[in-house]
């Protein structure tokens, strides 16, 4: 999310809390007042799905004036909230006057009595990526701008073999194609792995445990995932590869309305892995603050540390967190070095966007040694 899409988004949520003050007429609602409700007051039953749309607006030299919209869809399955957790799903589109576009989708889904786990993302996307090299040294300055259409999708389908424990097939597949890999005028980077375009199709097994009753915001509970991924040439993929992750979540309320996260994730890539496939570090959900794929190499460890108050003791709406991060590159698990590790911290504010469905928007910002980044999403960062 570029900064002035957050800014965007920051001045959208304090608009939004001043006219949570104003006064309306008693005889009838204004337009105003009925928008206001439809999305910031929840007044439908927590048993009833939730749909809220909401517009974005931004710029950057990269784009030009970017319009989109995101959407939110939250549910229980049945209807049934005393035995089914909360499911959702989060799809965001955009165009830029520059011709650029993008749709994405997130979702988790839970069946009937927790009998089905759907867990799994989708990208589609005509955007520049930043290509700074490979491993943990590379340095920030001259990337290269690599403006390629890609395509991500990948789905997890999971039966529960456990209270809280599933097992099930996984599926992954990512194009890179058109690609144009536009070198800087100094410095310039050797054409990766995959570098003019690769197409790969991987499948694999994976074992989730998940005792989390709102995936959107843990107050109690875990969430660990193991999952291995092979891509082959024998099955249609442009390379021969595997991929094996670990990702690990705690969650625990210390006190009343105020929760202690923790989490640790690791991959490790093994075989000709394309440079878009290799594990990337930085995103929206850790090592905030950091470029996605800033830095990148075939092995990542991560862990970070995160401490909310949902909401504050003194607002109803109003919360907020701090966090702390650490983690790192390397060509293999064993060669991942401590003195490599790179800090990242920040803030962050919430706000109480579906009281009845206990779903926070939240606004983060992650400083780094480099820089900062900005965050403005629905749900807690993991």
């Amino acid at each position: 999310m570029s900064r002035s899409q957050a800014t965007y988004w920051l001045t959208l949520l304090l608009f939004t809390a001043l006219l949570a003050g104003i006064p309306y007429p008693s005889r009838s609602q204004t337009v105003v007042k009925r928008l206001f409700n439809r999305f910031f007051n929840d007044t439908t039953s927590s048993a009833d799905p939730h749909v809220s749309f909401y517009p974005t607006i931004s710029y950057a030299p990269e784009t030009s004036v970017e319009i989109g919209v995101s959407a939110l869809y939250l549910y229980h399955a049945n209807n049934d909230v005393k035995h089914n957790r909360l499911s959702e799903i989060q799809a965001f589109s955009f165009v830029t006057l520059r011709g650029q576009y993008g749709l994405n989708i997130d979702h988790t889904i839970y069946g009937d009595r927790d009998r089905w786990f759907f867990l799994g993302r989708g990208r589609l996307q005509r955007f520049p990526l930043l290509y700074y090299g490979i491993g943990p040294d590379t340095k920030p300055d001259h990337p290269a701008t690599i403006d390629a259409f890609s395509i991500q999708l990948r789905e997890r389908a999971m039966r529960r073999i456990a209270p809280n424990l599933f097992g099930g097939i996984e599926v992954d597949y990512q194009r890179l194609s058109s690609v144009k890999f536009n070198q800087p005028e100094i410095n310039t980077h050797t054409l990766p792995v995959g570098g003019l375009g690769t197409a790969n199709l991987g499948f694999g097994v994976g074992f989730v445990y998940d005792s989390r009753p709102n995936v959107l915001n843990a107050r109690r509970g875990a969430f660990a995932e193991l999952a291995y991924l092979n891509y082959n040439r024998s099955r249609g993929s442009s390379l021969s590869f595997s991929n094996l992750s670990m990702d690990v979540r705690l969650f625990k309320t210390v006190r009343p309305g105020q929760v202690l996260a923790w989490q640790a994730y690791g991959v490790w890539a093994n075989g000709t892995v394309p440079f878009n496939q290799l594990a990337l570090l930085g995103s929206e959900i850790i090592m905030r603050g950091y470029y996605p794929g800033r830095f990148r190499d075939k092995a990542y460890a991560a862990t970070q540390l995160e401490y909310r108050w949902l909401p504050f003791p003194f607002s109803r709406r109003f919360g907020g967190a701090v966090f702390a991060a650490v983690g790192t590159v390397g060509p293999a698990p064993g060669q991942i070095r401590l003195d490599k590790l790179l800090p990242t911290g920040g803030a962050g504010v919430r706000y109480l966007l579906f009281k009845k469905k206990d779903v926070y928007l939240r606004a983060d910002v992650g400083v780094t040694q480099e820089g900062v980044g900005f965050y403005i999403l629905t749900g807690e960062a993991f």
